[in-house]
């Protein structure tokens, strides 16, 4: 199951070719030669001389794509007259824009979506500050907020080159939620500051979604922001540890193991790690509404961390004096041994094929490093691993944020819900695990699609529930009927069917 060519990695390959029989056949061959995927082939122009085609072709990184070109570069009779990457083409102008969703096309237009009309909604919102969940944008919208310190698998790059994955991220909760979101990218490393930003900009937003902000900076700042009084979450803590969950609740019952029985080894002590640490063992949500793994052993850049380790600061140490009953001490690979799953979320390549062999009988290894995993499918299979999910969308069982944060954020909002509790999060976590019925659970299919527009629609339900049960929901009853009250219009709360994907 080695890396195959994908569209993240595609181009468009502008060549004038030498017009005889025979040619097409040379240059496909050439690119099949040096393991490109074809995926679209264009005739641009004829001449007696020269057939100019367009070839779209997938690569499997930017250095294969490279290598691609060069091999057609030797082929005689044939010039490459520019080559275009696609992915770069996709994103020129940036990848999201405002849209209005009412029409502005006459003077009557006008003077209701701005002055003179505007200014007694304008009113009525001052004289009842709930009002603006029914007459502005906030109730469907999200602010997506990064400081850039902690960006994929690049690390930190800053605010700016954060933006466009901030934007992708944007795109998501509209095409899988149909919430309004947009990227809020903070030039600032302060913890204090972007709390006092955050604090500042929430008037606009029914929620806050911080993201790509490094640990252990960005505990502090979901920690200070929890009463804003609006839902936030770190998406790379608990929808990582969400969707992980949920992977392990099928993955468990495909090698034939009680979810709680489960000995956890976790690659990675920042911000995924520690989150996927607390779920999984449940420790902010104790008694008969969570289900413990059995125990859990959690490593980092200097091996398993335990008390006794100096060089830990305070939310390590936190970390340790709950997990690692054993007391084990020593490297990721002497966590390994013995237990039944490995959870990565640290960096590629990091683990081999006898680490994963002196796991327990038909082990369980999620390596969800992005782009490279802490170990490729094809080499943890051979080494025994009965279930492999990585977090590419090019191998089976992605393990993907996607699935989770969407849901959380619209039942949330649906809710009115002030904060996420950690009942929401499990109620999400167990909802995405059900989308697999039993007799659908494979080695290779321990989660659902993020293109699955069940899981949304699922998520958001069972995330109000939780809201409601959890006793942060603030929103009525839904009720769709306009009623006039005196001098201004007084809307209950709509019905949102119609926008559900």
């Amino acid at each position: 199951m080695a890396i195959r060519p994908s569209a993240g990695y595609s181009l468009t390959i502008r060549l004038e070719i030498r017009n005889e029989v025979g040619m097409l056949g040379r240059v496909t061959s050439a690119i099949g030669g040096a393991g490109g995927d074809i995926g679209a082939v264009d005739i641009v122009s004829v001449a007696p001389e020269r057939v100019t085609r367009d070839f779209t072709i997938k690569a499997r990184d930017e250095h294969h794509g490279e290598a691609i070109v060069e091999a057609l570069k030797t082929v005689d009779g044939v010039h490459v007259a520019s080559v275009s990457d696609r992915t770069f083409l996709l994103h020129m102008g940036g990848k999201i824009e405002i849209v209005g969703r009412v029409p502005v096309k006459t003077r009557d237009d006008l003077s209701m979506v701005y002055t003179p009309g505007v200014a007694r909604v304008s009113r009525a919102i001052a004289e009842d500050p709930e009002k603006v969940f029914t007459l502005t944008i906030k109730r469907n919208t999200v602010g997506i907020v990064t400081d850039g310190s902690a960006v994929l698998g690049l690390g930190d790059i800053g605010p700016s080159a954060a933006l466009p994955v901030m934007e992708g991220k944007a795109l998501l909760f509209k095409a899988l939620a149909n919430l309004n979101a947009f990227p809020i990218c903070l030039d600032t490393r302060d913890p204090d500051e972007i709390v006092r930003t955050v604090r500042l900009i929430a008037p606009v937003f029914g929620g806050i979604n911080l993201e790509d902000i490094s640990a252990p900076r960005c505990f502090k700042v979901e920690e200070s922001l929890k009463n804003l009084g609006i839902p936030v979450m770190h998406d790379d803590q608990h929808g990582t540890a969400v969707v992980v969950r949920a992977g392990l609740i099928n993955a468990s019952a495909v090698v034939g193991k009680r979810f709680e029985d489960l000995r956890i080894a976790v690659s990675g002590a920042g911000a995924a790690g520690s989150a996927i640490a607390r779920l999984l063992l449940c420790r902010d949500a104790p008694g008969k509404t969570c289900r413990p793994v059995r125990d859990l052993i959690i490593c980092d850049r200097g091996g398993i961390v335990h008390p006794s380790r100096p060089d830990i600061g305070p939310a390590k140490a936190d970390l340790a004096s709950w997990t690692n009953l054993e007391g084990r001490r020593g490297s990721l690979a002497d966590a390994m041994k013995g237990v039944d799953v490995l959870v990565g979320v640290s960096a590629g390549g990091i683990v081999s094929g006898e680490m994963v062999r002196s796991m327990a009988a038909r082990p369980i290894v999620f390596a969800l490093a992005n782009p490279d995993p802490e170990i490729l499918p094809d080499e943890a299979e051979s080494a025994g691993a009965a279930v492999v999910a990585t977090g590419r969308s090019d191998f089976p069982n992605q393990v993907n944020n996607a699935l989770a944060f969407p849901g959380l954020f619209k039942g949330a909002l649906d809710a009115r819900a002030s904060r996420f509790t950690p009942g929401m999060f499990l109620a999400a976590s167990e909802t995405i695990a059900s989308m697999i019925r039993p007799e659908e659970r494979l080695p290779d299919h321990i989660i659902p699609s993020i293109f699955d527009r069940r899981v949304t629609r699922a998520v958001c339900r069972a995330v109000a529930q939780a809201a409601h049960a959890d006793g942060v929901a603030a929103r009525r009853h839904r009720d769709p009927a306009i009623r006039t009250e005196h001098a201004h219009i007084a809307l209950s709360e709509p019905d949102d069917s119609s926008r559900e994907q």
